[in-house]
């Protein structure tokens, strides 16, 4: 399978890359072609503008956004990996979705309502938080549910029907051999991709 695997973290040595490695080392023993899309490296504009929406509007798409979308064309699958910043995705991963994700490409509204045009039949999200499961439920938040926004609110609305999560919870704060069994998962996520 054409895997394309989407990263947003601005370090690359950061644990959200550690995580991409692995799990691009799984997607790799697994047998799949994967592209890495580095959100930071080239770095991706996540405004999208007046001028650009008033663009789209009139069926225009800007050359960096179009290059987006041929990677989501070539892809069969897609991977998502990024930390968990003010309960949803960093601004850059929004932006990318804002700007990519745009109506006639990723869906459209008919008579009935929605339709998602995404043609990926299958997509996982990994998310890292610096936050325990206990901390999260003293705020009324069920960790279960951090990759929400972009389990339902982008991609099943896009039409991919199999969305798979997991969020690696204080991934900060953990013994090292929590975060070597986290690294070891998400190789394990990506052979099972």
């Amino acid at each position: 399978m054409r895997v394309l695997l989407v990263v947003a973290h601005p370090n690359p040595d950061s644990f959200n890359h550690a995580l991409r490695r692995r799990l691009q080392r799984g997607l790799a023993a697994a047998g799949h072609e994967v592209r890495l899309r580095d959100l930071h490296a080239p770095a991706f504009d996540p405004v999208l503008d007046g001028a650009e929406l008033a663009g789209l509007q009139a069926g225009m798409v800007a050359p960096a956004v179009r290059a987006e979308q041929d990677l989501l064309r070539w892809a069969e699958g897609l991977v998502f990996v990024y930390p968990l910043w003010w309960f949803d995705r960093p601004a850059v991963l929004k932006g990318w979705c804002d700007r990519v994700l745009t109506h006639g490409f990723a869906f459209r509204y008919g008579p009935e309502g929605v339709t998602g045009l995404l043609p990926q039949r299958k997509a996982l999200v990994v998310v890292t938080a610096g936050g325990s499961a206990d901390e999260f439920r003293a705020l009324e938040v069920d960790p279960d549910e951090l990759a929400r926004p972009m389990v339902q609110g982008t991609l099943r609305f896009c039409g991919v029907p199999q969305v798979e999560s997991r969020v690696f919870l204080a991934v900060g704060t953990v013994e090292a051999a929590a975060r070597a069994a986290m690294l070891d998962e998400a190789e394990a996520l990506g052979r099972a991709f």
